[in-house]
């Protein structure tokens, strides 16, 4: 037996196989082998087969040893329930916790109960309005949103009831406003929402108690204060105001100093009546038939040799720069007029820069190429040129303009390069205003620089030019009148 063991083991064909089986690979045994293979097994004891473990390199070891680690420390994954994430997001506001509608609306009846039949007219609503914690002159609006420009009155059921619900979904002063004024079905303001709002700032506020007697001047001064509200307020040049735009502006607190302030002209932002009076001036000079229309010949007259917005390809004239809406006839309305006039004497402002530079994008590409430059900069010359004055060549300008804005993307000024740069100013001006262009090339480099690093200014370059305009003005109505008076 010992010998036919030996014998078997010997067989070096027999022995690469059972190496094989060791390692637990298939094979086919050559019958040669299967009797002697049977006979062997026979002869052994019964042992329990022991499975060989195979033994891994150290390299994959590890990995096995880590994965083997990374199974048992995780866990199952639980799915967050939605309660438990905090609520981050408020369109309409963060809501008060303390806020206790019941006695909001009991102070409300009780005002109500001082009237005849418990009805409000709009001569009532002051009151009102300080009941449910509002300003002064959101009067209107509380009693628009009633029905009350309806039916002349407002009952204190329908009151209580709009108002009520007005509490239970708007939570902050800039979503309740754009309630009460908006369309309904609307979450946004548009231009005429303004009118009933600012007609009764018009007939109630002391310092517009002169304008009682000029009806005429009423709409013009709305128009003014809704074009320079959009111009501040909304930043999305669509022609709406949403309630995130408004949370951001300071329209509201302006609102609020109406009630306090009697002077609206200490207003200056949006009510400023001087503001309004040097707009419509400057406007009527150039409106030399009074059709509230100027065409490009009468803009051209604008501060003589300043401010020739040559707008005249097919995107139409200044009024596609503002909403991109249709214009009549080429002509620039009363209400692009105000967009123009403040834009062009600060254009440091985010408006401004906007504006001018949706002026000079001829194509609409989002980028002012160098040929929108030149096209630009001829113009420029022509005038520089009738004044006597050699101009600088377009390949020196551009390095100057290209030094100052310093582009992202070499050849190519974004509207983002103009906002981060802090010059903004300089470069409209050398392609559009002449007078202030000469003045910038005149100035020491160095104090435009310092100005640009302290942009901070408590007056902005439009309240200096209202300010200095309505005292020329004022100055030549005076001088008028003495000369009628001999």
């Amino acid at each position: 037996m010992r010998m036919r063991e030996r014998c078997l083991h010997q067989d070096p064909d027999l022995r690469k196989e059972l190496a094989l089986l060791a390692r637990g690979c298939d094979f086919v045994l050559p019958s040669r082998f299967k009797k002697r293979l049977r006979a062997f097994q026979q002869g052994q004891p019964r042992r329990t087969r022991k499975t060989r473990a195979f033994k891994a390199p150290a390299a994959n070891r590890l990995c096995l040893c880590v994965s083997q680690a990374q199974v048992r420390t995780e866990e199952p994954v639980t799915t967050a329930l939605s309660e438990s994430i905090p609520k981050f997001y408020f369109p309409q506001g963060r809501p008060q916790a303390n806020l206790n509608i019941d006695c909001l609306i009991s102070k409300i009846e009780k005002i109500f109960s001082q009237f005849p039949n418990e009805r409000a007219t709009i001569e009532d609503m002051g009151p009102v309005a300080k009941a449910c914690e509002c300003p002064l002159y959101w009067k209107v609006p509380l009693f628009c949103s009633a029905g009350g420009d309806r039916t002349g009155f407002v009952s204190v059921h329908k009151f209580v009831a709009i108002w009520r619900k007005t509490l239970q979904t708007c939570h902050d002063d800039a979503s309740k406003f754009v309630h009460l004024l908006a369309k309904p079905g609307c979450n946004y303001l548009e231009q005429d929402d303004f009118i009933p709002f600012l007609q009764d700032v018009v007939n109630s506020h002391a310092g517009l108690a002169f304008l009682k007697e000029a009806p005429d001047f009423h709409s013009r001064y709305i128009t003014t204060v809704i074009q320079r509200i959009f111009y501040n307020v909304s930043r999305s040049w669509t022609g709406k105001i949403t309630c995130s735009e408004l949370r951001k502006s300071n329209f509201l607190q302006n609102v609020a100093l109406l009630e306090k302030e009697e002077d609206v002209n200490q207003l200056t932002e949006f009510f400023s009546y001087e503001h309004f009076y040097v707009i419509y001036c400057k406007f009527w000079e150039l409106d030399t038939n009074h059709d509230l229309y100027i065409d490009q010949k009468d803009l051209a007259r604008h501060s003589d040799q300043g401010a020739r917005v040559h707008i005249t390809c097919n995107r139409g004239f200044c009024c596609s720069v503002r909403e991109r809406r249709a214009f009549k006839e080429g002509r620039l309305s009363y209400a692009d007029f105000v967009w123009f006039l403040i834009s062009e004497e600060d254009k440091k402002t985010d408006t401004s820069i906007e504006y001018w530079f949706r002026c000079m994008d001829l194509d609409g590409d989002g980028v002012l190429s160098m040929y929108e430059l030149e096209y630009f900069y001829e113009e420029q010359c022509q005038k520089l040129e009738a004044m006597a004055i050699e101009p600088l060549p377009f390949e020196d300008c551009l390095c100057q303009m290209l030094d100052l804005v310093k582009p992202e993307v070499e050849g190519k000024i974004t509207l983002r390069d103009l906002k981060r740069c802090k010059m903004a100013h300089i470069f409209y001006d050398t392609f559009f205003n002449i007078e202030k262009y000469l003045d910038h090339e005149q100035r020491d480099p160095f104090s435009v620089i310092r100005e640009a690093e302290t942009d901070g200014q408590e007056v902005s370059d439009w309240e200096k030019y209202a300010a200095e305009e309505y005292d020329v003005l004022v100055s030549e109505e005076v001088a008028n009148d003495v000369c009628n008076d001999v």
